[in-house]
């Protein structure tokens, strides 16, 4: 694996490419110029990497296969639904059902290509929730916006509820565990062939506070990130099948949300589509001074757009429509 540098975006990229001063990134339209190598942190041009780095140059060159059946021409926007007395920052304000349904369909309308329903939260320090009272909340909103012909994604670590939920009609499985909670979660999502999101998170969300010691956290992350998608794999569930998650936030201090923020296209070397959340996340607060999380309306589309420079596909995020705004501008702007 190598970790792409010196990003160009918009016509300038194309320019380089046809110049070979350039590589498009994972099929463009961004494209590096440098790379970064690993073991010894050497820097060179695309134009002078060896014969012995080229499969892994393909893997970053290539365009992730086609995923969930969402638009590949554009960022893709996934709008969060919380089914919880208890998430960090919307607990509570979708308990109810209706007001779940509500709300998912007003996402849809302004924009969103996929809602994440979730019946657990997972914020840090949050207690788990059996999965019969994870599946009372949130079946029933996944029954309804599939029902309503929008496209749903579980967010779940309990392979009964992803078992259950794909029965009401959901089509992806977000698990912030990347499989490794439920012992029978890999298998179940490999028999149904259905598309997953294997996210980075040590331990678990009581835990994971504790969790804090990396080395180089883009290249920790990948590195665990690997192995998890390796072992996906094993289970039986295709490459194609799979996107990743950096899980900005969970095990993370804000340095380690930030450096991974900053050098997210090193997570291309995976070939998979890179879905990245930082929706109204404790590091804005710590960085900005915004205390209430629905204050963080600013930090959260900064972030967001960085993630799109460095490669994300998907963005995951409580505010859609001023994140699908936000999006159709700066698109704007790189094809200018």
């Amino acid at each position: 694996m190598i970790e792409p540098l010196g990003l160009l975006h918009g016509p300038a990229a194309a320019a380089a490419v046809a110049a070979g001063q350039a590589a498009f990134l994972a099929g463009g339209p961004a494209a590096f110029t440098l790379v970064r190598l690993p073991q010894d942190g050497a820097i060179m041009p695309v134009s002078g990497i060896p014969a012995s780095l080229h499969p892994a140059l393909l893997h970053l060159v290539a365009p992730p296969p086609p995923w969930a059946g969402l638009p590949a021409d554009r960022p893709c926007v996934m709008g969060i639904v919380n089914v919880t007395p208890d998430s960090f920052s919307d607990g509570g304000r979708h308990l109810a059902a209706e007001a779940a349904v509500a709300a998912g369909r007003a996402m849809a309308a302004a924009g969103a290509d996929v809602i994440d329903v979730g019946g657990e939260s997972t914020r840090p320090g949050a207690a788990p929730v059996p999965p019969a009272e994870e599946q009372a909340r949130a079946l029933p909103v996944v029954r309804a916006l599939a029902a309503a012909g929008i496209a749903v994604s579980i967010d779940t670590r309990n392979a009964a509820t992803m078992a259950a939920a794909l029965d009401a009609g959901a089509r992806i499985v977000n698990d912030v565990s990347a499989l490794g909670h439920d012992p029978a979660a890999a298998a179940l999502v490999a028999a149904r062939g259905c598309p997953v999101v294997l996210m980075h998170m040590r331990g678990t969300p009581a835990t994971m506070p504790h969790l804090l010691a990396y080395t180089d956290p883009p290249w920790d992350v990948v590195r665990e990130l690997g192995a998890q998608v390796a072992a996906a794999e094993r289970a039986g569930i295709a490459r194609s099948a799979i996107a990743i998650d950096p899980g900005i936030g969970f095990a993370k201090g804000t340095a380690h949300n930030v450096s991974l923020l900053a050098r997210l296209p090193v997570l291309l070397n995976f070939g998979c589509r890179l879905v990245v959340g930082v929706s109204r996340k404790g590091f804005i607060e710590r960085i900005a001074g915004a205390a209430a999380p629905h204050a963080r309306l600013g930090g959260s589309l900064a972030a967001g757009l960085a993630a799109l420079l460095g490669g994300a596909a998907v963005l995951r995020v409580h505010d859609v429509a001023e994140t699908v705004q936000a999006v159709r501008v700066w698109q704007a702007i790189l094809s200018a």
